[in-house]
């Protein structure tokens, strides 16, 4: 039976089941909600948009899009949003996905901290950040309507979500902080990582090997 939530369809193929299936349990309840309410929120605004996307690409891109914040990359040095983008690549692969695809789905995580570039990229990659900013940030937040929103949220509750989602943030870079350089994620450690400084870009071109 197909499943609808706030009107949009979760894609229910053999692959679309495989994904929700590790996600759910790798990433545990916070990430995996969240990485629903993305998928649901970047299919609302891209429907409100009139984007024509592959349902199935991006359901598979918002539910891997945090999954580099898991413990099992809790000895990862690159940044969290490419071990997801990689894992992703990696399932998408296995299962006989042409490269320009897969390449779309990388590209979709591993930039979706990276504000206004996704939008001039394809749909999917742009549908991610969409869905990403309206969980978390609550930008786009009136592209959605209250009886989407509480339908999302009723299928996918969010309880003291901004507490727990930042925690998740902290919990998965601080061993890592050089990644936050450049990135919405130095201000998460920059609060809650104790003994935490920036990289300051300003100073990195002064203290370069070049004279001038």
């Amino acid at each position: 039976m197909t499943t609808r939530i706030a009107g949009i369809e979760i894609p229910d193929s053999a692959l679309a089941q495989e994904a929700t299936e590790l996600v759910r349990d790798t990433a545990g309840t916070l990430l995996y909600d969240h990485s629903r309410r993305v998928y649901l929120f970047g299919a609302l605004r891209g429907r409100r948009r009139g984007l024509d996307y592959d349902p199935e690409l991006l359901y598979v891109a918002a539910l891997f899009h945090d999954l580099g914040l898991t413990p099992k990359y809790a000895t990862s040095a690159q940044r969290f949003e490419i071990d997801g983008a990689d894992a992703a690549r990696d399932f998408l692969t296995r299962h006989g996905l042409p490269p320009e695809r897969t390449r779309t789905a990388w590209t979709a995580i591993a930039l979706h901290t990276t504000p206004e570039i996704p939008y001039h990229m394809e749909p999917e990659v742009a549908l991610v950040t969409a869905g990403v900013e309206v969980d978390v940030l609550g930008l786009g937040f009136d592209e959605t309507t209250q009886d989407q929103r509480d339908a999302v949220v009723a299928a996918h509750p969010r309880p003291d979500f901004k507490r727990r989602i930042l925690e998740a943030f902290t919990e998965g870079i601080a061993h890592r902080p050089a990644t936050a350089f450049g990135n919405v994620k130095a201000d998460v450690l920059a609060r809650f990582a104790p003994g935490f400084v920036r990289t300051d870009f300003v100073t990195v071109i002064e203290n370069s090997e070049w004279s001038q």
